[in-house]
């Protein structure tokens, strides 16, 4: 390895190292081992590789060494071509060891990606919703790539460069000793000149690095958000185009600067270093030239030296950022740790039961329930501030109680924020209630199977969400054994085989990142050919028409009755024209049902229902009741 690209490996170290000084977390240390148990052969295999490397890069500067002196000391032919071979095997070995090294840390680095990566994910898949309401969807997917990466680097790359770079060190210090011990005396006394401006302008470049970041994050921000629909329309109709391209011009403008005191403090850096080795090279030439006309070195020697020279201080640069480099992985693993530490809310239990077969009720007993805390679901590092929002834990539902026996549709109606959103998910234990139980089939929700609840329950939201992918993929999520048969079947019934046959790959069409190729009414209709697709046993439909228009809204009502045909509904409503054939209707105000019954019961009570009723329609009471008797 020559000076000039020892000096930007060690650069490149200390500018990419995420803290400097930190402690050694033993605890950290030994859950590393858990993960690096698995692999402690192939670890083992690969710090003797780099044994086996660091001593075929010693040896070849003292070949050298004997090849000068054969020359010079009137050697045979036979022993310069002898010694020539040898070094070019050396070199061939060396080059398979490297490949082999290479393949054995790749090996290492994407295992370890894949079991640190495989590990978060599925926790992350346990956690409650609560969790992904709260977090940053960027800050958390950074956790599965940047640092998780950040961690493999401590087995692919500092892992066999501490161990290779101290045997080369030992190796060459040893063998130095031997050939001349003035002349490596005067090398470690040059090495600091080395070292010190490394570690020095390494932490310069770091913080001109973190700036640059910071500074190009800003710029992508503003240009993501500018150039998006939205705020490319807001630009147009209220921004001032000359302000927000100066504004932009000083944004790039600053960008620029900081690149090019990067470049100019990096050329800076490697020139300085570069001088300084070919000094010391110089020096060795001069004190080793001198030594051997005085005949108390052999002038294989000299060679010798100059050539260890850089295997000296290569390994001694390295090592002096390896701390560096192992605080960095340590941050990285820690990261990773600090997502895997957080408990998910909703455990199964072992034990856990099936649901009962045949037709399922469901029912509610005095069910109090608050939001959990976001101390208990989140991280700060992952909503990307100092403290999190220390609200949470008021409850919600005071004593809710109700039953939709099988078969049965249970509406509930109310004000915006009552609670109505928050009964629709507890019953798939999106969240676990505080007091009191939800039972599906007569079964407390908290001993059936995850499994079991999700071929039992289907939700439908009103948001509608679809994946970026095809129809058929999208559709199979719910029965990945559906035949194409069950697929055209459930579209059909969905209202929506029409519609799928005339796209341009029909069950093959992408629909795009939150299915935004079709249109709102659509979307409804596909996540309700999931839901026939399912064929579950209870149904749940959040707002499913809150932003539908007329036409839209009919067409999902119509495909909402053959999802509803035979099975327990419960359905959660904001028009309460979607409402008025549902066998009970539950009004639910502050996490309260303050009132129950049919439509027309509750309409002739004129209590708030009616209320409701009257602001949505309009006219009196009788009028209303009437336009429903109509």
């Amino acid at each position: 390895m020559s000076m000039e690209t020892t000096a930007w490996t060690q650069l490149h170290s200390v500018m990419n190292a995420q803290e400097e000084r930190r402690p050694l977390a033993r605890a950290t240390l030994r859950r590393i081992g858990v993960f690096a148990r698995p692999h402690r052969r192939r670890i083992a295999f690969f710090v003797l590789l780099g044994v086996g490397t660091a001593l075929l890069a010693v040896a070849t500067p003292v070949l050298a060494g004997s090849v000068v002196d054969a020359i010079v000391s009137d050697g045979t032919e036979g022993t310069v071509v002898r010694l020539s071979l040898l070094i070019a095997l050396i070199a061939v070995a060396e080059a398979a060891l490297g490949i082999l090294g290479r393949r054995l840390s790749a090996t290492l680095g994407e295992h370890l990606i894949l079991d640190l990566r495989t590990a978060v994910f599925d926790h992350v898949q346990r956690m409650p919703v609560a969790f992904f309401t709260r977090t940053r969807t960027g800050a958390l997917v950074s956790r599965l790539n940047n640092d998780v990466i950040g961690a493999q680097r401590a087995f692919s790359n500092t892992l066999s460069g501490v161990v290779s770079n101290l045997v080369t060190l030992l190796l060459t210090l040893a063998v130095m000793l031997t050939l001349s011990w003035q002349i490596t005396l005067l090398a470690l006394v040059l090495l600091p000149v080395f070292v010190i401006p490394a570690r020095r302008m390494g932490s310069r470049m770091a913080r001109m690095q973190r700036e640059a970041a910071t500074l190009n994050a800003a710029m992508g921000t503003r240009m993501t958000e500018r150039f998006s629909a939205p705020g490319a329309t807001l630009v147009k109709l209220f921004g001032r185009p000359e302000e927000e391209s100066a504004e932009f011009a000083e944004r790039a403008r600053r960008v620029a600067d900081i690149g090019v005191r990067t470049a100019t403090a990096q050329a800076a850096f490697i020139t300085a270093l570069t001088l300084v080795s070919a000094l010391a090279l110089a020096l060795v030439y001069g004190l080793g030239g001198t030594l051997a006309l005085r005949g108390t070195l052999e002038p294989g020697a000299v060679v010798s030296l100059a050539l260890l020279l850089t295997r000296l201080y290569a390994p001694l640069t390295a090592l002096a950022g390896a701390r560096v480099e192992v605080m960095s992985a340590l941050v990285s693993f820690e990261r990773v740790f600090e997502v895997l530490d957080l408990k998910p809310l909703i455990e199964e239990k072992p034990d856990a039961r099936r649901v009962p077969d045949g037709p399922v009720a469901v029912e509610f007993d005095h069910v109090r329930f608050g939001y959990p805390s976001a101390d208990k679901v989140s991280l700060a590092s992952l909503e990307e501030v100092a403290t999190l929002d220390g609200r949470g834990g008021d409850e919600v539902l005071h004593g809710i109680s109700f039953r939709a026996e099988p078969g049965q549709t249970v509406a509930l109606v109310g004000s915006s924020g009552a609670g109505k959103s928050t009964v629709a998910q507890l019953l798939p234990r999106l969240y676990d209630v505080d007091e009191g139980a939800v039972r599906v089939g007569g079964v407390d929700v908290r001993d059936l199977s995850a499994r079991s609840l999700r071929e039992t329950l289907g939700m439908v939201t009103q948001d509608g969400h679809l994946f970026h992918d095809t129809v058929r993929a999208n559709l199979l999520l719910a029965r990945p054994t559906a035949t194409e048969s069950d697929l055209w079947d459930a579209l059909r019934r969905a209202r929506l085989d029409d519609l799928v046959r005339s796209l341009p790959d029909g069950l093959d069409t992408v629909v795009g990142e939150r299915g935004y190729r079709l249109s709102g009414g659509e979307r409804q209709r596909m996540t309700i050919a999931r839901l026939l697709l399912a064929r579950q046993r209870v149904v749940i439909l959040d707002e499913a028409t809150a932003h539908l228009d007329n036409t839209s809204e009919a067409a999902v009502q119509e495909a909402l009755a053959e999802a509803l045909e035979g099975r327990t509904a419960v359905v959660i409503a904001h028009r309460l024209s979607t409402v008025r054939t549902a066998d009970q209707i539950l009004v639910v105000e502050a996490g309260r049902i303050v009132e129950s019954g049919t439509h027309e019961e509750l309409l002739a009570a004129g209590g708030r229902y009616a209320e409701l009723y009257r602001t949505q329609f309009g006219g009196t009471q009788s009028t209303a009741v009437d336009g429903a008797a109509a």
